[in-house]
């Protein structure tokens, strides 16, 4: 997969490093992924949410942050739209 929006996650990691390992990993298996259907992301992220327009979220640390994304199957990109702390999910509309 292609991944756009890494100087969002950059910033996000600045605010919040406890993130950072997380954040590393996960940007190295999106890399390295082939993403066909929204069960090949489930198959890897149990706790991965799907909603409309093919937004996936993803659950950050335990679920202490959250992460919105695009996933685009068919191009093989992926577009980080939104990270932050589960209480900002909550009130945001990303």
């Amino acid at each position: 997969m292609k991944l756009l929006g890494r100087e969002r996650l950059a910033q996000f990691v600045l605010k919040h490093r406890d993130a950072s390992s997380w954040m590393t990993v996960w940007e190295a298996e999106v890399t390295g992924a082939s993403w066909r259907t929204p069960s090949d992301i489930k198959s890897q992220y149990a706790s991965a949410s799907f909603l409309a327009d093919n937004t996936v979220i993803f659950n950050v640390k335990g679920n202490k942050y959250r992460m919105a994304t695009t996933v685009a199957y068919n191009t093989q990109l992926v577009v980080v739209r939104w990270v932050g702390t589960h209480a900002e999910y909550s009130r945001s509309q990303f």
